[in-house]
């Protein structure tokens, strides 16, 4: 079962929502709130495991709400959801940590297929915004965005290290890499908190952005077969 928190300042399409994905076999829907601040609230009585976030909301909109949420509460999913198709709100929801980003417009199976996409550890994009995601993870790579990180430190990991962070470049969830590496999820946990140690990184989210900009992975892997 998939525990869902619906956010939406329209009064309409909150309770849409509501009625239409309790009727999923696989889905409960735990609460549904008009903004960010009641977000927080709700999760504290009775955590989700995925969150239906619209994007502008009064007091606290889905951006920042979502920042706020994978600081405290990294575990749980959150699904960007909106009519703006906008540059700055995809890339910040997505800096900040979020898993999808998709359009009010979709059906309702998509966005079964989505929630589920989601809590299964993958991201979901909206086909109609891909192209622009891709173009804003394009614009990370530049300069601007660079993130520094010391070189002994780098030389300091291991080849499982190595191996890891190739998979969180790949966007895999603890436990496909588990599954990939044939590891305990508990084991990748440990790994991962080493790693960002080691590289004085925040989370994952900037040691996958680090990764894609330096393509360290694929350097140390030609060094380990020449």
């Amino acid at each position: 079962m998939i525990k869902v928190l619906i956010a939406d300042d329209q009064e309409l399409i909150r309770e849409s929502l509501k009625i239409v994905l309790q009727t999923k076999e696989n889905i409960e829907v735990t609460d549904a709130v008009e903004n960010g601040q009641e977000v927080i609230k709700s999760i504290r009585k009775n955590p989700p495991d995925v969150i239906l976030m619209d994007i502008r909301m009064p007091k606290m909109d889905g951006v920042q709400c979502t920042k706020i949420i994978k600081e405290n509460n990294p575990g749980i999913k959150i699904i960007i959801l909106t009519t703006f198709d906008d540059d700055e709100y995809v890339y910040n929801a997505l800096k900040f940590g979020a898993s999808g980003y998709i359009l009010k417009g979709i059906s309702m199976d998509e966005l079964v297929k989505s929630i589920a996409t989601v809590y299964s550890g993958k991201a979901m994009i909206n086909p109609d915004i891909a192209t622009k995601v891709v173009e804003l993870f394009s614009k990370m790579a530049q300069a601007d965005f660079s993130i520094q990180v010391d070189d002994k430190a780098i030389d300091d990991l291991t080849r499982t290290e190595i191996k890891i962070i190739e998979q969180v470049e790949y966007g895999n969830s603890n436990k496909e890499i588990s599954e990939r590496l044939n590891l305990s999820e508990g084991t990748v946990r440990n790994y991962l908190s080493t790693i960002l140690n080691k590289l004085g990184l925040r989370d994952r989210t900037q040691l996958a952005i680090w990764a894609v900009q330096t393509g360290v992975s694929k350097k140390k892997r030609d060094m380990t077969n020449d």
